[in-house]
């Protein structure tokens, strides 16, 4: 148990205060009238046959005051980014015990209470970390790791989870000390409880395909205990922000405890999940034998920067873009298209990971392949270009008789949503997109130091213009412009970054930048 109290002086409360009120008199540089055009036209085409917290008549109140406003000449993808941020506060419920998100818009038998399910938590938070009002995300947070473990059911270790990276990385936003310092206790007992429930003698861990919510799988069933590369990324994910936050706290016992986890976890994901034949991360079966299958979720270890930066491990993007691996006319296939097994699990389950595109794992391989153009030397064959054309096919998979749509999962070649018409498929919350716009594609890269850093992923003369606005970033409203001729926005040529309604940055070249903040 950590006790360690934080206290924030009088004077820092007033300058906190007063840099709250000079925010909220500040007026966005895009305005508002795009995001209402948008809002009106989703609200025009719903039923609303669910409502929660904010309902369609309040949606756009909700999102003027809480999201970061977008532009750019792509359609599809300035449409889907606020669509998406449109379906996200359909899932906002408050409850007794505070707010959380859910992730099916009906009622399912199998959640916990409230409707609550924990398999897409860390997309939820990735997505919710960019909301003005912490309120929602903090809330849902301490629900998980302290109203779930009440219940005579607790819900959180249903599925595995990257919660303790997912809070880390909304720390970075906000740099909430306080709150980290709150939490952590919770989340180094439930760390120690996933040891408990799953590690196995070689210190790696095991899951059910079911539990990674990836049932039906190529690699595993709901019964089999393999080793996958998901749980135990994961694992090494949550063990660095850990480490991370530790260091936050200035506890360096347990910095120095999740680091030498998380160093363990890296070595072992490497000797024993790589396929050096297949060149891939695979699933290692109980008979210690690999799936022999290679499957999207062997891309998940770069959503946390886990593999060495090596050209050996950087091949296996490759199949990300061929046509017998993971490319296919709807977006990325969840196992490779040249197996023998895929796509053979027919729909009886309703939840077929055997080839079908997946919201969830889409954005999760989007992220690593963030990560290795940001991060890595070794890239492989892999370009901005790639990442951007995904993310817009992602974009226009989210479409169902001609008007936006998001469900639970699609046929590769048509787009057809294999849940139909089922309720509970509807604004199915259980992926992110925003955060890809943000975080990854405009490239806004959040830092535990005073610094902002954008390293942007869209490809050279791609767009001549675009804006990303009204972005709530350690206390500062910042806005990120691009305008090549100075004709769009009409604030001067080239690349230019405000804090607070100032210039902090101005460039005639779109590129990687690190500015210093604002005191």
């Amino acid at each position: 148990m950590i006790r360690r109290v934080f206290t924030f002086s009088f004077i820092t409360v007033l300058l906190s205060f007063a840099a709250d009120s000079a925010y909220a008199q500040q007026k966005p540089l895009l305005g508002y009238n795009k995001l209402k055009t948008y809002v009106s036209y989703f609200n025009a085409i719903d039923t609303e046959t669910v409502k929660n917290y904010v309902t369609n008549d309040g949606a756009y109140g909700w999102m003027a005051k809480n999201i970061p406003l977008f532009e750019c000449p792509d359609s599809a993808i300035q449409k889907i980014y606020y669509y998406r941020w449109w379906t996200f506060r359909k899932h906002l419920k408050q409850t007794p015990d505070g707010f959380i998100f859910t992730e099916f818009i009906t009622p399912v038998s199998f959640t916990g209470v409230y409707n609550s399910s924990s398999s897409a938590l860390g997309h939820q938070i990735y997505e919710g970390r960019w909301l003005h009002n912490p309120q929602y995300i903090n809330d849902y947070i301490k629900f998980w790791l302290y109203v779930d473990p009440k219940q005579k059911k607790p819900h959180l270790h249903a599925f595995s989870s990257w919660i303790d990276d997912a809070v880390y990385n909304y720390y970075l936003v906000n740099l909430n000390k306080n709150f980290v310092a709150q939490v952590i206790p919770a989340l180094n007992t439930d760390y120690s409880q996933w040891e408990t429930e799953k590690q196995l003698p070689s210190k790696l861990f095991w899951q059910f395909d079911v539990r990674d919510a990836m049932e039906e799988s190529i690699s595993g069933s709901r019964k089999v205990k393999n080793k996958r590369p998901t749980i135990n990324s994961y694992m090494f994910g949550n063990a660095m922000a850990l480490s991370k936050m530790a260091a936050v706290l200035g506890v360096d016992s347990l910095k120095n405890k999740y680091s030498q986890k998380a160093s363990e976890l890296k070595i072992l994901v490497q000797d024993s999940l790589w396929n050096d034949t297949a060149s891939f991360f695979e699933a290692r079966r109980p008979d210690g034998s690999l799936a022999g299958a290679r499957e999207e979720l062997g891309f998940i270890p770069w959503y946390f920067n886990l593999p060495d930066d090596k050209p050996a491990f950087a091949k296996q993007w490759d199949q990300l873009t061929d046509d017998k691996g993971f490319n296919a006319p709807w977006g990325i296939t969840t196992a490779e298209r040249r197996h023998p097994l895929f796509r053979t699990h027919g729909t009886g389950h309703g939840c077929e990971w055997d080839g079908a595109v997946w919201p969830f794992a889409t954005t999760q391989t989007l992220k690593g392949l963030a990560n290795l153009l940001t991060n890595y030397q070794n890239k492989g064959s892999m370009t901005p270009a790639v990442f951007y054309n995904e993310l817009r096919k992602y974009a226009l998979s989210h479409i169902k008789r001609g008007v936006p749509y998001l469900g639970e999962y699609q046929d590769e070649k048509t787009g057809y949503w294999l849940k139909g018409d089922n309720p509970r498929s509807s604004y199915y919350n259980h992926s992110g997109f925003c955060d890809l716009v943000i975080n990854d594609l405009v490239g806004l890269k959040p830092r535990a130091d005073n610094m902002l850093e954008i390293f942007p992923l869209i490809p050279k003369n791609q767009w001549k213009w675009f804006a990303l606005d009204n972005v709530l970033y350690h206390g500062h409203r910042i806005s990120i412009l691009w305008d090549k001729t100075g004709t769009k926005y009409h604030k001067g040529k080239g690349f230019i970054i405000y804090a607070d309604g100032k210039i902090i940055m101005r460039s005639t070249r779109f590129k990687h930048v690190l500015v210093r903040m604002p005191v």
